[in-house]
């Protein structure tokens, strides 16, 4: 696969991390995007707390959803502008269009780890838990392993204090037993 030429979409920075998305022609026919982080690439965003945004925030964060959403328009294959859309959705406070295109990329990539932890988390933040449960346990059967980021990730804070939450821990208890 060979890139002829590069455009640098949109650069943000978030505390100490910043993120850069870029896009590529590639063979001529088709543009990937690139998203990197200076401190590692990140398959699921891991901010640790939620707070509000500025005004400055929300306006900048409107333009990249609109823009987004007019690059998956035109590719509606385009995997990575879907997880951009999706995160981007989650962070604006739109928990249900959120779901909606996470619940896109699990039809698109149904195995996928990464994707299904973030369907599980939309799940969580539309306050549907069972479903949030049960597509955890999907994420763990896939090969998703980061139970510590799991046990402290903000969007399934509520997800842990329901019922449901007891099937997923069996889980992580019987994934952990089969690795020791």
């Amino acid at each position: 696969m060979k890139k002829l030429r590069t455009k640098s979409l949109l650069t943000q920075v978030t505390g100490n991390v910043r993120t850069s998305c870029k896009m590529s022609l590639v063979s001529g026919k088709r543009w990937v995007l690139d998203a990197s982080s200076s401190s590692g690439g990140a398959m699921l965003n891991k901010s640790s707390t939620r707070r509000k945004l500025t005004r400055k925030e929300q306006r900048d964060l409107d333009i990249e959803i609109s823009f987004m959403e007019g690059v998956v328009e035109r590719d509606p294959q385009f995997l990575d502008a879907w997880k951009v859309l999706s995160d981007d959705y989650s962070r604006r406070g739109k928990f249900d269009e959120g779901l909606k295109t996470d619940e896109r990329l699990a039809r698109m990539r149904p195995d996928d780890p990464s994707v299904l932890y973030n369907l599980a988390c939309s799940y969580a933040l539309a306050k549907k838990f069972e479903e949030a449960a049960t597509t955890l346990i999907r994420a763990i059967s896939s090969g998703f392993i980061d139970f510590k980021w799991l046990m402290k990730d903000p969007d399934l804070c509520a997800l842990r204090k329901e019922p449901p939450f007891k099937k997923v821990w069996a889980k992580i208890s019987a994934f952990q037993t089969d690795v020791e």
